[in-house]
């Protein structure tokens, strides 16, 4: 990989790092810039229109790696509660080590700039969006109709964002693990 490459790959790691960590306000692109160790003018060269870009580009990045595991999940295992029960599992996991957190998922991020940034807005919408349809087609697999397929895929990421949130507080998975039993019956195989 060339060094302009290792810059914005830099680059965006930090910034979606810290956006997740600290959230987008308390984030400098100063501190973005020292932690990914790349020079000041390779910010606004791959990011011309600023933090709000680059905010936008870790979301997108942030979404892509959660999409790749909720569909490793979902068709790794022969029915859809096996494969929702072992990626909200892998999730709360990673919430008992609270210390070794290094990201999390965009809830927190969208809550925070949903109001005050369009651009933004519609990228974590469109995050949930994604992640919505993988649910709706495994239902749509396991013989549930259209419309209650469309009900559970949003009710599910509604949970799940809400019990991550909740697992922060807790710092421990124990509220994903709580959701994981409550959609065991939400998602009885038809």
């Amino acid at each position: 990989m060339d060094a302009k490459l290792d810059s914005k790959t830099n680059i965006l790691a930090a910034a979606a790092r810290l956006f997740h960590l600290q959230g987008y306000h308390a984030t400098g692109l100063n501190q973005i810039l020292k932690e990914s160790g790349a020079p000041k003018g390779s910010l606004y060269y791959y990011f011309p229109n600023g933090k709000e870009q680059l905010a936008t580009e870790a979301i997108e990045q942030m979404s892509e790696r959660i999409y790749v595991e909720i569909k490793n999940s979902l068709n790794n295992f022969p029915t859809l509660k096996e494969g929702i029960q072992f990626y909200i599992e892998k999730l709360a996991q990673k919430f008992d080590k609270i210390d070794e957190l290094e990201s999390m998922p965009i809830g927190l991020l969208a809550s925070e700039t949903s109001l005050i940034s369009e651009p933004l807005r519609n990228t974590c919408l469109r995050s949930y969006q994604k992640w919505e349809d993988l649910y709706y087609q495994k239902l749509i697999e396991n013989h549930f109709d259209s419309k209650d397929a469309s009900h559970i895929s949003v009710m599910i990421t509604c949970l799940i964002e809400g019990a991550i949130t909740r697992s922060l507080v807790s710092h421990n998975g124990n509220p994903l693990r709580e959701v994981r039993i409550s959609l065991n019956k939400l998602i009885e195989e038809k």
